[in-house]
Formats: C-alpha cells, sequence, structure tokens
C-alpha cells in the first residue's frame, strides 16, 4: 500500500502546488550541470564516431546525479514514503502541463491569437508566430497528449519498477533528449546517445498511455489510429501516444507545422472533428482520467501481491 500511497500523495502535492519556480527547480539545477557537461565532452571538430562515443560518455556522466534516489532501498521506512513521495513530485509534470493548456484556452477564449501564439509557444518545440487559431489548438492539444506520457506516465512507471532511482533516471534522460537530442550539425552525432537512451526507456511507458487513452476514450477509434497511422510520425513513442490520444479524442491533428525556418508538412492523424476550444480541455481531462484508472490499477495490483 506505500507504492499507492507514495503516488497519490505525490500527485495530491503537484495538483495542489504545481513546479517550484524555474530558479528551484531540481530539473533546472540539472540542466546547468548538464550544460557543463556537454562543455567537457562535446568536440564537433571530431568524427562522427567519436563525437557519438564522446556523447555516450556525456551522457553517463550526466544521469550520475540520479544515484541519489538509491539511498532510498536503505533508509528506515518511516523515511522512505517521504524520500519517495518528494522525488516523485520533482518528477512528475501533471500541473504544469494542465496551468500551460489551460493558459492557451483562455487566450484563445478571449480571442487574443497574439498570446495564445506565445503560451504554445511555451510547451512546443515548432514555430509560432505563423500560427492561426485552428493551429494553435492542434498544437496544444498534441502537446498535452504527448507530454502526457513524457512527464506523467513514464516518471510514474518507472518509478514503480525502480523506485525514486527510476524517477530520476527516466526524468534526467528525458531532459537530456530535449536538450542534446536534436537533429542539427550542433546535436546530430553527440546527442544520439541521449536520443536512443531516452527511446528505450519510454517505449513501454509510451505503448502503456496508448492503452490508458484508448481505454478512457473511444477506444475503437483510438486503436485503429494507433494501428494504421502511428507509423506516420516521426517519433517511435510518440506516434503510438498522438494518434491514440487523438483517436480517443475523435479529432484530426496534425497537418503542415513551421520548425527552423522551414515548413515540415506533418500527416494528418487522429479522428476526423476539427478541434475547437474547449477540446484542450478535453485532452487535459483525458490525462487526468488516465491518470486514475492507472492509480487504480496500481492499487489493485499492490493490493493481490
Amino acid at each position: 500500500m506505500s507504492l499507492s500511497l507514495s503516488l497519490l500523495s505525490a500527485l495530491i502535492l503537484d495538483y495542489c502546488l504545481g513546479e517550484p519556480d524555474n530558479a528551484r527547480h531540481p530539473l533546472v539545477i540539472f540542466g546547468h550541470y548538464a550544460n557543463r557537461q556537454e562543455d567537457i565532452w562535446s568536440k564537433p571538430h571530431l568524427s562522427a564516431p567519436a563525437q557519438k562515443i564522446l556523447g555516450s560518455l556525456a551522457l553517463l556522466c550526466a544521469l550520475l546525479p540520479s544515484l541519489i534516489g538509491l539511498p532510498a532501498l536503505w533508509l528506515p521506512p518511516a523515511l522512505q514514503l517521504p524520500f519517495g513521495i518528494g522525488v516523485l513530485y520533482f518528477c512528475i509534470g501533471a500541473s504544469s502541463l494542465r496551468q500551460h493548456a489551460h493558459a492557451v484556452y483562455q487566450a484563445l477564449n478571449e480571442q487574443d491569437l497574439a498570446l495564445a501564439r506565445r503560451r504554445v509557444g511555451l510547451i512546443v518545440s515548432r514555430e509560432t508566430e505563423r500560427m492561426d487559431a485552428d493551429e494553435v489548438r492542434r498544437a496544444a492539444i498534441e502537446s498535452v497528449l504527448e507530454n502526457g506520457a513524457d512527464a506523467v506516465f513514464a516518471p510514474l512507471f518507472w518509478f514503480v519498477v525502480l523506485g525514486p532511482f527510476g524517477a530520476l533516471l527516466y526524468r534526467f534522460a528525458n531532459t537530456l533528449d530535449a536538450m542534446w537530442g536534436y537533429k542539427n550539425p550542433r546535436y546530430l552525432h553527440f546527442g544520439w546517445a541521449a536520443a536512443r537512451f531516452d527511446d528505450l526507456l519510454n517505449w513501454f511507458p509510451a505503448r502503456l498511455t496508448a492503452l490508458g487513452y484508448a481505454a478512457i476514450g473511444n477506444g475503437r477509434q483510438a486503436i485503429h489510429a494507433w494501428r494504421h497511422q502511428a507509423h506516420l510520425l516521426d517519433s517511435p513513442n510518440a506516434g503510438p501516444v498522438m494518434t491514440a490520444g487523438a483517436g480517443a479524442l475523435g479529432l484530426n491533428l496534425g497537418g503542415p507545422a513551421w520548425y527552423h525556418g522551414q515548413l515540415k508538412q506533418k500527416p494528418r492523424f487522429g479522428g476526423t472533428h476539427t478541434p475547437v476550444d474547449a477540446d484542450i480541455g478535453r485532452a487535459t481531462t483525458l490525462v487526468y482520467r488516465t491518470l486514475g484508472l492507472w492509480l487504480l490499477l496500481i492499487a489493485s495490483g499492490e493490493s493481490l501481491a
């Protein structure tokens, strides 16, 4: 029962308190540490294989702070619970995701497109300056669905599997992928190991997330979109998550988007309905209901163990 209590307590803290401010957030501190590792190991003038080796060493060094989660194995039971709750609270981002999505919804509802573009730009990597309202809605919903897997369900999964160490390992690896996983001249080879390791850690949680979306929403449409459209998306993990989520909501997502000054012809996927403002909230609700399903299943499994 302590596992379920840890999960529920951390999620309540996240919902009530939200994330710490940027200056004090552990991931911001970790980001400074990761930048230092990049300065040490990155050698862009070397060959591609050499850059991949150095990038792998940088990844290993950058992940060393996750070892602070291991002492939980030897802590007295009275200390294991608060330690686990504290670690998981810092590793999940459900509240932040909800707040960012609602901020985009508010701007669209007030018909302030410029503000909506700026706010959605905080949660997507694409360029937002040329977006119309429909593109802002699609981008916000896609971000909620994808980040539901990355910032909520994957940390929970690895906490269940490996405890506080697993949650920290995943969250740090995911942050490194966000920092180094770009396919540009600077990171194409140096960030290769970080991107592949993040793909590995996300493989199983992403598919469990997709199943959760299907179970909560329109299951038939979600599974159909997953089976027939996931391969059209670039990411092996975001593909199942976003297609299943879009299908579960019955929404048609995707489409052309600007990245680094170039228009990328991304495929359409999901259902048939064009998103409206309220669908941003529906996407957030889908994440939270799926989260409730996960907690119920984990608690049931724990009671049977």
